[in-house]
């Protein structure tokens, strides 16, 4: 190849480049895993801590953010909600646009009632939902969330391994983020923001 050549084929290698990166950078840059696309976690019909079926379909127009826990956890839990609650704050205004969701993973011991108490603890607009055993297992497999029961001293003493993960929905109820534990109130608002700007 000669030198006029030769330079044809690297100004058109800078060209494909160029359009390239802008194609890129058209596409919003989350802090979490990008699942949109995802064939898993569709969907759920549980009851909330009010007694209420509930589905995605019920919050249209809301981002949603939904993670497995229980009301006895230690740090994991509560540390979670409350990056959400705070995640919500941070966004102003928009933050009426966020609906937090925790499902419970123990409802043996996680009553509506306990589950209530424990939503407001961070904000009353949160839901949490509450199966069966078996309703239970349906959904943390469709979610590909582990959960599992660990003996205590006494029966009731028990604790529950479980994904520490929240999984973000947009206002479409279409999976969207896959939140790892421990990533800050900061990071999630600017994803939920990003996701709200293409709403």
């Amino acid at each position: 190849m000669n030198r006029r050549h030769l330079l044809r084929a690297s100004l058109w290698a800078a060209a494909g480049c160029g359009s390239l990166a802008a194609c890129t950078e058209s596409k919003p840059q989350f802090a979490a895993i990008d699942l949109t696309g995802a064939d898993y976690a569709k969907d759920f019909q549980l009851p909330d801590q009010a007694g209420v079926v509930r589905s995605l379909k019920d919050f249209r127009g809301k981002i949603v953010v939904l993670f497995f826990g229980y009301t006895q956890c230690p740090d994991v839990c509560p540390t979670t909600m409350a990056e959400i609650a705070q995640a919500k704050k941070l966004l102003g205004p928009d933050g009426d646009k966020v609906q937090g969701v925790f499902v419970t993973v123990d409802p043996e011991r996680d009553t509506p009632e306990v589950l209530k108490n424990y939503m407001a603890n961070f904000d009353p607009s949160f839901i949490a939902l509450r199966g069966t055993p078996d309703q239970l297992a349906a959904m943390a497999k469709d979610f590909k969330v582990y959960y599992k029961k660990v003996d205590g001293k006494t029966a009731a003493s028990y604790t529950m391994d479980h994904s520490a993960a929240s999984y973000v929905y947009d206002t479409k109820g279409q999976l969207r983020l896959y939140t790892r534990y421990g990533s800050g109130a900061q990071s999630l608002a600017s994803d939920l923001k990003l996701l709200l700007a293409q709403a």
